[in-house]
């Protein structure tokens, strides 16, 4: 692999993680808050909150097209 697409994709990668994680930490700091009272375990609600971040920011990589 050439140097210079692996240094690109590592940036784009890490770009990527970054996203997500300045998309998690705002959901998990609301669901912190001493009015909030959790109904879960907080790993389960960390689970969720990540995966919510990770649908709102990582882009969606398709192979093929869709026919209707």
């Amino acid at each position: 692999m050439n140097p210079t697409i692996a240094a690109q994709e590592l940036a784009r990668r890490f770009n990527e993680d970054e996203a997500v994680w300045r998309c998690y930490e705002p959901k998990r700091a609301a669901r912190q808050l001493p009015s909030a009272r959790p109904s879960a375990a907080e790993d389960i609600l960390d689970g969720l909150d990540w995966q919510a971040a990770e649908r709102e920011c990582r882009m969606v990589r398709a192979v093929g097209f869709f026919q209707p």
